[in-house]
């Protein structure tokens, strides 16, 4: 049985490196630091389970910028930092107006002042970086156009809940090359998985993201590969992976991409290629009928449920590294 992350030898020096980083991004941490933070959020899910009160940011305040609205990242980081003994304060774009009067760099400087830590979700990434650049206090990437890390450290603490290990296995995602693609794409790499995903032609993950990765797969044993068949890519995985069609911002082509991924579906026929122990996952919200079936998300491989809860833990994980 493996020992807390709290107690294991080498995990202070970690704890320590951490301590008022910025979590932007998978790409900025090291393998074993990613491995830390998911070691220790399945510690917190546990101690949560337990009944044991931790609260180690009491008094202290985690500013939360909302240019784009989700339920699941305010419900689990609100609920997070209560849980930890802080205060989490939602600041929507009627609230706060990046970059609209005064600037970015003049808002993070200002909020420094106030807060212990800021998280933002949002539509450019450049924002969230210049935001980082400024502000003297940890900044979180709540979600951009470019990435959405919370999600993907979610997603591979419920891979290794399920599977009992990362290293090895193959995740595919079929779908849109998109954030969550990145993300899962870099955790992948930095962990030793073998990451396939199928996009259809016009769609493809950022080249920068893919060289990223791949480079990082070569120091881990795992490695990236982009095709455009949905079967070869999901043949014999471990783990199934899918988001909507068309991402917030997207909605206008919605139609034009209904018709473009309407072979990218996850349903019954195509998860029969994957091993038959295999994990069905998504961000959600799923748009069900469209990117997968009932059939699927519903059924006896699918852990939707759980990968939304581990957002709350894995949060939590990052929020005591960086801010503890």
């Amino acid at each position: 049985m493996r020992q807390s992350p709290l107690q294991t030898a080498g995990s202070e020096e970690i704890a320590a490196r951490l301590k008022g980083r910025d979590f932007i991004g998978l790409v900025d941490y090291k393998p074993e630091e990613i491995r830390y933070l998911i070691d220790l959020a399945v510690e917190l899910k546990r101690r949560h389970q337990a009944g044991e009160v931790y609260q180690p940011l009491k008094g202290k305040t985690l500013g939360m910028i909302f240019e784009k609205s989700s339920t699941r990242t305010r419900v689990s980081f609100e609920v997070g930092m209560y849980q930890l003994g802080g205060h989490a304060l939602f600041l929507s774009r009627d609230d706060i107006q990046l970059g609209r009067g005064e600037t970015i760099r003049d808002t993070a400087q200002t909020l420094s002042r106030f807060l212990d830590g800021i998280m933002i979700r949002t539509y450019g990434h450049r924002n969230v970086v210049e935001l980082a650049r400024a502000a003297t206090v940890p900044v979180i990437n709540g979600l951009s156009d470019l990435s959405h890390p919370c999600q993907a450290l979610a997603d591979y603490q419920t891979v290794l809940e399920k599977k009992g290990r990362l290293e090895g296995l193959k995740i595919a995602f079929v779908g849109d090359g998109n954030n969550v693609c990145h993300s899962l794409m870099m955790g992948a790499a930095k962990l030793g998985l073998h990451f396939v995903a199928a996009v259809p032609e016009g769609y493809d993950p950022d080249k920068e993201v893919v060289q990223l990765s791949r480079e990082a797969a070569e120091q881990t044993g795992g490695s990236v590969t982009v095709v455009r068949d949905p079967v070869e890519a999901v043949t014999d995985a471990d783990v199934v992976y899918t988001d909507v069609w068309a991402s917030m911002g997207f909605e206008h082509e919605q139609k034009e991409r209904e018709r473009v991924f309407r072979k990218y579906q996850v349903n019954e026929k195509l998860v029969a290629h994957a091993k038959p122990d295999y994990l069905f996952m998504h961000c959600l919200p799923a748009h069900r009928g469209e990117e997968v079936t009932d059939e699927v998300i519903d059924g006896p491989n699918s852990v939707v449920f759980d990968e939304a809860e581990n957002r709350l833990h894995a949060q939590k994980a990052i929020l005591v590294a960086i801010m503890g």
